[in-house]
């Protein structure tokens, strides 16, 4: 299994330094955002020159681009911000292709205006899932314009709060450049928790052969994923970790959600984790 990073895990005044920090942990791939290029995740426009310093720094510390972040709210009461997205996601996509990227990954958002992670309850209405079939619609024409695949990632915030709507969002859409980045700490409420394996279950059942990238973040003993390091929360890692050594497209694992200062103890955790695995044959 390919271990990556976030790339904004690092935080530095330059890209060059953002590839060095990563390198320094033996990372071999990164999901990409550009902030760490010091423009917006969802910039207006990307020059050549910038475009090109992140191909080369990538390319000298021999780390992949595995996925480029595009997440935007894909069903924001607001129409006029959803356009925005997409003209954003478009940008991105027009970049993949220099970066030797092809995944970009999305969210489908939440009816909350001011918060993409937070539940709303008008999530569960109808129109909700129209309007996200209308603008994933419109994100898979940018895709296939410019031959990249979307990975969509379910989160207990969002419309797609779970593997079963994420099933079925699927197969109503019927998209080939259409996949799913699996975050197993997204799955949960604090209420899941004595539960998480069946949950778990259920989603690499319904999901597992659509799994194109993997987040690796610790599950708390709160109701808010993240914060920790790996290892230190709630999550079962050997059930998820055995799950995923089993997806059938080998997916790469991006670790995240925790401060920098926790980067060694957290790549650590999961190294050992599969070296655990790998001796039990």
């Amino acid at each position: 299994m390919t271990l990556g990073i976030f790339a904004k895990t690092f935080a530095r005044p330059t890209i060059e330094e953002v590839f060095d920090a990563v390198a320094h942990h033996r990372l071999r791939c990164v999901q990409f955002n550009f902030a760490s290029a010091g423009l917006p995740s969802l910039p207006d426009v990307i020059g050549l020159e910038c475009l090109e310093r992140i191909r080369r720094a990538a390319e000298e510390h021999r780390i992949a681009i595995a996925a480029i972040s595009g997440t935007f709210n894909m069903i924001h009461p607001d129409v006029k911000q959803r356009r925005g997205g997409l003209r954003g996601l478009g940008i991105v996509a027009s970049a993949c292709a220099r970066l030797g990227a092809s995944l970009v990954t999305l969210c489908s958002g939440t009816r909350d205006p001011d918060n993409l992670w937070r539940r709303h309850p008008d999530n569960d209405a109808p129109d909700a899932w129209r309007d996200l079939r209308v603008t994933l619609t419109k994100a898979l024409t940018t895709g296939a314009k410019h031959g990249i695949t979307l990975g969509l990632e379910p989160e207990t915030g969002n419309v797609i709060d779970s593997a079963r709507k994420a099933r079925r969002l699927l197969d109503e859409m019927k998209a080939p450049r259409l996949k799913v980045v699996l975050d197993a700490a997204n799955l949960f409420h604090r209420a899941d928790l004595p539960r998480q394996n069946e949950i778990l279950d259920e989603a690499f059942d319904l999901l597992g052969g659509d799994v194109v990238l993997a987040h690796a973040k610790e599950l708390t003993f709160e109701d808010h994923p993240g914060g920790l390091a790996l290892g230190t929360g709630a999550l079962d890692w050997d059930h998820y970790l055995a799950l995923l050594r089993q997806a059938p497209l080998a997916p790469p694992m991006i670790l995240h959600g925790f401060a920098e200062r926790d980067v060694t103890a957290s790549v650590k955790f999961v190294r050992n984790k599969l070296a655990h695995r790998r001796a039990k044959g």
